[in-house]
């Protein structure tokens, strides 16, 4: 049985359509499925979350989880699973970032990728990332949840500061949306993020490492806690990271004046940004970072709270992926 998540808003509303032309494999291969469309912002972790129930299946067969959108459907699937190590997860990437693909070389074509999944030839098992809330202020979901949870998983990356402020304004004021319906969706964090150097402030931070180091910065611009290479659709934050050690690679800007961030951007495209001074690089299996007031944080370019404490913890190897 393949439990299918599709985002039909996905590809600037286009998701429906195109799982109509991939169900088809499905059917012609006569394998038994069945396909739910997330309805909103959290559906997608309500419909895993279902699925993986203990009632679902027998508790000794691996369920099989298929998900059809962008990096943030794929974000919420993760955040329903219940037990990593009784599911199998197979992505069809159709977003418009597309960060956790691009470390694993995945074929381009929605229905090749469909094919190689249901053969089931090639099983990967991918470092996963737990971040914890320590604190949270009182402004919350820009849903307006009331209830939001302190621990968020995430598959690529975790960013508090300028990153994680890109993210959230992207998805508040429409700007993503924009883009994406002419097909330029690649163009919506690099406008953002310009607009929100030219505001950022200088704001102190420490950021502890599970080494027994501590990192003090008078004034940062984010510190992004990377699985994969890539975040903000494309942004080679991490060259060297390796997507199953069970370390983050953790890419960290702070002392730097605005015409030297603005230099360094571009940069950050080609993984080429640790030349300049104030860009720093370091590792770690466990991170606590506390910065002077609450700001917006991310997981996988979600954005829901602010908070001035977190920890994130690296699962090593417990994404069990079908490509």
């Amino acid at each position: 049985m393949y439990y299918c998540i599709v985002n039909p808003s996905a590809r600037s509303g286009k998701g429906k359509e195109i799982w109509k032309k991939l169900e088809k494999s499905f059917k012609d291969r006569g394998l038994e499925f069945r396909a739910a469309f997330t309805k909103g912002p959290g559906h997608a972790t309500e419909l895993a979350h279902q699925i993986t129930s203990a009632e679902s299946e027998p508790s000794d067969l691996p369920l099989k989880i298929v998900v059809l959108g962008g990096d943030g459907t794929l974000n919420e699937a993760i955040n329903g699973i219940d037990d990593f190590d009784k599911v199998l997860v197979g992505y069809i990437p159709i977003g418009s970032s597309n960060d956790f693909s691009r470390d694993l070389d995945l074929p381009k074509d929605p229905q090749e990728l469909v094919d190689r999944i249901v053969e089931g030839k090639e099983l990967r098992s991918l470092d996963l990332g737990r971040l914890t809330y320590n604190s949270m202020s009182d402004t919350y979901s820009r849903l307006h949840e009331e209830n939001v949870s302190d621990v968020r998983i995430f598959d690529v990356s975790s960013g508090i500061g300028f990153d994680a402020a890109v993210c959230e304004e992207a998805l508040s004021s429409g700007t993503k949306n924009f883009f994406n319906k002419l097909g330029l969706g690649k163009l919506t964090y690099g406008s953002i993020a310009i607009r929100q150097l030219l505001g950022a402030k200088k704001i102190p931070c420490d950021i502890e490492l599970d080494c027994g180091t501590t990192v003090h910065l008078d004034h940062f611009l984010f510190v992004a806690t990377m699985i994969h290479h890539y975040e903000g659709g494309g942004f080679n934050m991490t060259p060297t990271a390796d997507l199953t050690d069970g370390l983050f690679d953790l890419c960290v800007i702070g002392n730097m004046t605005k015409p030297a961030m603005f230099r360094a951007l571009p940069f950050a495209y080609f993984g080429k940004h640790y030349r300049f001074k104030g860009v720093y690089h370091y590792t770690a299996r466990k991170v606590t970072i506390k910065t002077a007031e609450p700001l917006w944080v991310h997981t996988d370019g979600e954005v829901s709270v602010k908070s001035d404490n977190i920890t994130l913890e690296c699962l090593r190897q417990k994404l069990h992926l079908m490509i």
